[in-house]
């Protein structure tokens, strides 16, 4: 785990708000480049950074690892209407400097008898996902992302990745929920990988189909420190209390104790 000052490369802003029924969920995205080498050459997918918001933010904010390459670290992130560490966090300009610390957490692992991967992820749950199907076609594994989006034009997913979109009100891809489409590729698959809202893995630790299937997911809840400290990010599992900072963020679906946590 490293501190460092990095310099924002660029900060980039994808897409304009977002509503849903008639309200903002989220007013824009953005991408996030940072001259940080020291991180980039040691992150693992899954794992994240903690990153200090300005004096507006008493306590840092977790952002995962979207990309890496040899200069520094991607953030893709959404700014929320009321999110003070996200809207400060968009302002910056190429040549600010930003503190923040990490690698942190446990990432995503393969097994070594795996050939196919199935990625799922709900919105903003794309930002670790996109970093584990990069390193997974530098592996020559096979990967298809099943993506809960309102525009599947949102990133440049490569064309070696089986992309299949779906929104609830079928403006792209399917129409309906990203775990409806789920059964139809669990089969394929011999190994899991989700990162997305609480609903959703709630609904994925019900289905049956599931059951003997290894799925790992990448959990968000609050955090304070980020280090195993506070035990602020503490959750209840079958094997008992884990915190999700230094455990996680990733764990195994069937081990968290869904109906103890709320969502944030």
């Amino acid at each position: 785990m490293k501190q460092v000052l990095a310099t924002v490369i660029s900060n980039e802003k994808l897409f304009l708000e977002f509503c849903l029924n008639e309200r903002p969920k989220y007013l824009a995205t953005w991408l996030m480049w940072l001259d940080s080498p020291e991180i980039a050459a040691e992150a693992k997918p899954g794992q994240f950074v903690m990153v200090n918001c300005g004096e507006e933010c008493t306590l840092p904010r977790p952002f995962s690892i979207h990309q890496v390459n040899d200069k520094g670290i991607a953030l893709f992130y959404v700014v929320l209407a009321d999110g003070k560490g996200t809207n400060w966090l968009s302002r910056r300009k190429k040549g600010d400097t930003i503190e923040l610390f990490g690698q942190l957490g446990n990432g995503f692992t393969t097994q070594s008898t795996t050939k196919n991967m199935l990625l799922i992820a709900g919105g903003i749950g794309i930002a670790p996902l996109y970093f584990l199907a990069r390193e997974a076609l530098k592996e020559k594994y096979s990967v298809t992302l099943l993506y809960g989006t309102t525009d599947n034009k949102r990133l440049p997913i490569s064309s070696q990745i089986k992309l299949v979109s779906a929104t609830e009100d079928g403006t792209v891809g399917y129409r309906g929920k990203i775990t409806d489409l789920l059964p139809q590729y669990v089969d394929q698959a011999d190994q899991i990988f989700a990162c997305g809202p609480l609903p959703m893995y709630k609904k994925m630790a019900q289905m049956l189909e599931l059951k003997d299937k290894p799925v790992q997911i990448s959990l968000e809840v609050r955090m304070a420190c980020g280090l195993g400290i506070c035990y602020g990010c503490t959750i209840k599992t079958k094997v008992g209390l884990k915190q999700v900072c230094t455990d996680g963020p990733v764990f195994n679906l069937n081990d968290i104790l869904w109906d103890e946590l709320v969502d944030i």
